[in-house]
């Protein structure tokens, strides 16, 4: 496997990683690189309690100083994404199980797994199911039994690699050391339907995707092609040129892959998220990890990117709050690109985590407050510079404010007279008989007198009737220059039919004003002196300006006239000026 034979770091000459490393801090007593990496153990059978096997690929350091084998802490890295990509530098979702070259050479095994029903693993895939949390508790057990395994387990990866870490950590494996699920989606039903709204072009075509990546050939994956793939991806010049690679990439490469359908339990599991379920019924709460992570013991390492709006930053606030406080916790929230693919940004960071809690050495990790943020908007030229730090989330100093969306379109602190606004939603594909008609709302600020620095919840107290009743809600935040262009800074949804736990869809009377609460992702942005602050809302987002990272959803009911009353509130969490 050439693409193994270099190490990864941030040293001179070895295999440079894209994205921030740190969140801006010096760390000490770091791992050095001093081991090969020993790749003959691949397609491994791990026993689980059901008799199904899964396979995984392990990576041990070998040849260190004194030559002589040793035993190490593990990283597991588990997901239903085929363990034999990981180490191919590939720019998709899909590669996200952290870099083998970098910490298998500083001291750690480093064993990638495929989850049941994936790639070989036996049993029948049951996304991010009960039988998967017990299936991880059995095989870190396994894994700190191995002879090559000090008895310290720690986890790794992000994304769908990070919702395994918490599934695990809710089983308090004995074993388990401390977790890093940076990028955590932790309730799943949040995930599929946002405000009970499904995320259809991300959502459903990651699951039909992941069927696909999960069938293929374990001979095709290990084969020349793939190999010889690595090696381009991985040349220093095609590999920086990934440093900008986002969401938007894995919304491509799902669209690509999912043009045929899943058939058998696949078909089955696509029809549960995406149709039977549109609450969070059973089904989506037997996946709801979020719900059990009062159980976790061990250390937890949380962050994102701010962009990631539409999947992984909702579920990081969410985790934060719902962790024990006895809990060690860091949080990092990154500036854009903060988590580019393949991962490779934060290793340095979870290199000092790990030293720490697996190797006990000081690193000063735990030095200093728990969050570390960067602000959107304040260091454009580098997304992922000007760390900021608070005792948590939101920074204790961030005070409430709040804008009337007023009927003559203002955003403003006092409402004025009271007034009404309108928008018809024109259901597909009639709506070009619909003529020309107003399908979106914005409210916009007047230029802004000083900055105004936003870090915490946004939220919007929506007073609207619809005139077929239930409709949907979408709502997006938007930092707009002196030249009318605009950036996405937040958004929210809500269908106006789903309860407010999401357990159940009820009448909403037709032409009726109500009260709607709709919170949107907790964000930070720097609105410099100058500029308005935006919020728009509409009922279809698959038509007009590009939504955040090109996440679109399933339109909800009929054609509709939708009036929202200048009693309607936006409110931001504002730091106080400096």
């Amino acid at each position: 496997m050439l693409h193994l034979k270099k190490v990864a770091g941030t040293g001179e000459g070895e295999r440079r990683l894209n994205g921030p490393q740190t969140t801006g801090r010096t760390y000490a007593n770091l791992s050095i690189p001093e081991f090969r990496i020993d790749a003959s153990r691949l397609n491994v059978p791990i026993p689980v309690r059901d008799g199904a096997e899964l396979l995984a690929d392990i990576f041990l350091p070998s040849g260190g100083p004194d030559h002589t084998a040793g035993k190490f802490p593990a990283l597991l890295a588990a997901s239903p994404y085929p363990r034999q990509i990981q180490n191919t530098g590939a720019p998709m979702g899909f590669v996200e199980a952290g870099a083998t070259d970098f910490f298998v050479p500083r001291g750690y095994a480093h064993v990638i797994l495929n989850v049941r029903g994936t790639n070989g693993s036996g049993g029948t895939y049951d996304l991010f199911g009960a039988h998967e949390r017990r299936d991880l508790f059995d095989v870190i057990e396994w894994i700190a039994a191995q002879p090559w395994c000090d008895g310290n387990v720690g986890m790794i990866g992000i994304s769908a690699f990070a919702m395994t870490q918490v599934a695990a950590a809710v089983e308090q494996p004995p074993h388990l050391r401390a977790i890093f699920p940076v990028g955590l989606s932790a309730d799943t039903f949040e995930a599929f339907w946002h405000g009970g709204l499904l995320s259809a072009t991300f959502a459903l075509n990651w699951l039909r995707a992941v069927a696909i990546f999960a069938n293929l050939d374990d001979k095709f994956l290990r084969g020349k092609l793939v190999d010889l793939g690595a090696e381009f991806l991985r040349s220093p010049r095609v590999h920086a040129s990934f440093a900008h690679h986002n969401g938007e990439s894995a919304l491509a490469l799902f669209r690509f892959l999912t043009r045929k359908d899943p058939s058998g339990p696949w078909a089955a599991l696509v029809e549960a998220a995406s149709v039977v379920n549109p609450v969070k019924s059973a089904f989506w709460q037997e996946r709801d990890s979020l719900a059990l992570m009062s159980r976790i013991r061990v250390p937890v390492y949380l962050g994102c990117d701010w962009e990631n709006v539409p999947m992984h930053l909702p579920s990081t606030f969410a985790s934060l709050r719902a962790l024990s406080p006895d809990v060690p916790v860091r949080l990092a929230m990154l500036g854009r690109f903060g988590l580019t693919w393949p991962w490779e940004s934060l290793h340095v960071e979870a290199l000092a985590w790990y030293d720490h809690w697996l190797k006990k050495r000081e690193t000063g990790i735990m030095d200093g407050p728990p969050v570390r943020y960067v602000i959107p908007g304040e260091f454009n030229d580098d997304p992922n510079t000007g760390w900021h730090e608070a005792p948590t989330w939101p920074p204790p100093q961030a005070k409430p404010i709040e804008f009337a969306l007023r009927g003559d379109g203002m955003l403003a602190r006092e409402e004025s007279a009271r007034g009404t606004r309108s928008y018809i939603y024109a259901a597909a594909p009639y709506a070009a008989l619909f003529g020309k008609h107003e399908s979106t709302l914005e409210w916009t600020t007047a230029p802004l007198e000083a900055d105004l620095v936003l870090a915490g919840p946004v939220e919007v107290t929506l007073d609207a009737a619809s005139s077929a009743g239930d409709t949907a809600f979408i709502l997006a935040l938007q930092d707009v220059a002196a030249d009318d262009t605009s950036v996405n800074v937040t958004a929210g949804w809500r269908r106006a039919a789903i309860a407010d736990d999401f357990s159940a869809l009820r009448e909403v009377p037709s032409g009726v004003e109500c009260r709607y609460r709709i919170p949107l992702v907790d964000n930070a942005r720097r609105f410099v002196k100058g500029n308005r602050i935006r919020l728009i809302v509409r009922s279809d987002d698959n038509t007009g300006a590009e939504p955040i990272m090109g996440f679109r959803h399933q339109p909800v009911g009929m054609s509709t006239r939708v009036t929202v009353a200048s009693s309607s509130r936006l409110r931001l969490s504002i730091l106080p000026r400096s």
